[in-house]
């Protein structure tokens, strides 16, 4: 089950710095690239099994401490970064805890076995026909 806005807001923190870039004075002057932290352990909304789950699929963005790190520097204002952070975990959370079907294996349709066979023939009358006829 997916945690609510409110729910995220109060398990991350926020960390805000200078964006680098264009933007002239601006960027000199307001720290408006933010970044998110998330802690999976201390996600209380999330069982043992959602936890577990979200370690292995996000292991390559998680640092040594299990923290997550999402950072956006897109926008000029911090606010609009706040909320492309938070988007960015929640879309993170959905294709992490989803789970994958199993795959029915099916049998291969008589009518493509019968096909691939007659291209093969096919083929194979062409490539003879280009032959040199054999003298006895």
């Amino acid at each position: 089950m997916l945690p609510t806005r409110e729910e995220i807001l109060r398990s991350v923190i926020f960390k805000t710095s200078r964006s680098g870039g264009k933007g002239g004075q601006n960027v000199n002057k307001v720290s408006s690239k933010v970044e998110l932290v998330f802690n999976i352990e201390n996600a209380s909304f999330f069982d043992d099994n959602e936890k577990t789950l979200l370690k292995v699929r996000l292991a390559n963005r998680l640092d040594t401490d299990g923290l997550l790190h999402i950072v956006s520097q897109e926008d000029r204002s911090q606010l609009l970064n706040k909320e492309k952070t938070i988007a960015k975990l929640i879309d993170l959370f959905k294709k992490s805890l989803k789970v994958d079907r199993k795959r029915k294996p099916t049998r291969i349709p008589k009518g493509v076995i019968e096909s691939r066979l007659k291209n093969k023939s096919v083929n194979s009358l062409r490539k003879e026909a280009r032959r040199k006829p054999q003298v006895d």
